[in-house]
């Protein structure tokens, strides 16, 4: 097992063993509640869902309840299907915390980051924009998009204003500088995406 759910609590800085200043994010992470084992022979491939958060008994579907209650679970806010290995042991029922994650020195926070709305390409894009002075008429402005005969048409993929914020965003290998197991927090070197109380994913460090 290598991933876990969690929530982002804010950021904070801590010292370490030099006196040096580390800026971090704390993340809660678990405990996560294991739903469902998915195997080779049941279901085709090596999974398991797991869930974060209670839930209140009257604001579950009928269906998840009977999914909850198959599983001996209590109902659970968020659920994450995530691969593991065929001799991994975990099973339903089972509770997993922070401390999946000692001895970890990397990790890979999946996270959505923040929606901002129709944005223009100045926040967008960082584009400079028009000129202020000598009559300039179109300081924040993308300017010229198009093309003459040829092709006559805008190019795909052109950086023009739109929705920004709001996509699904990994940002790896974040340092683990601390983990908190009785909390079930972590200490990460640096910042996450999303907003404070954002849902995210922590998973063991695939390149690092």
């Amino acid at each position: 097992m290598q991933t876990l759910i969690g929530k982002k609590i804010g950021m904070t800085r801590v010292y370490d063993e030099n006196g040096v200043q580390v800026p971090v994010t704390v993340v809660q992470v678990g405990p996560c509640t294991v739903v469902q084992r998915k195997t080779t022979a049941t279901d085709g491939y090596e999974a398991a869902q797991i869930g974060f958060g209670a839930q209140k008994a009257h604001r579950v579907s009928k269906p998840l309840a009977g999914h909850f209650k198959k599983a001996g679970t209590e109902p659970q806010k968020v659920l994450r299907e995530v691969r593991v290995d065929a001799d991994d042991a975990v099973k339903a029922g089972d509770v997993l915390t922070a401390a999946l994650f000692e001895g970890v020195k990397f990790v890979d926070v999946l996270g959505t980051t923040k929606g901002r709305g129709f944005q223009g390409v100045i926040k967008r894009y960082k584009m400079a924009g028009g000129r202020e002075t000598h009559g300039g008429a179109w300081t924040r402005r993308p300017g010229s998009i198009g093309n003459r005969e040829w092709p006559a048409r805008v190019f795909k993929n052109k950086k023009m204003p739109g929705q920004m914020g709001a996509v699904e965003v990994t940002t790896q290998n974040l340092r683990v500088v601390k983990v908190l197991a009785e909390d079930n927090a972590l200490l990460l070197e640096g910042a996450v995406q999303g907003p404070v109380g954002g849902i995210v994913v922590v998973r063991k460090a695939i390149k690092k």
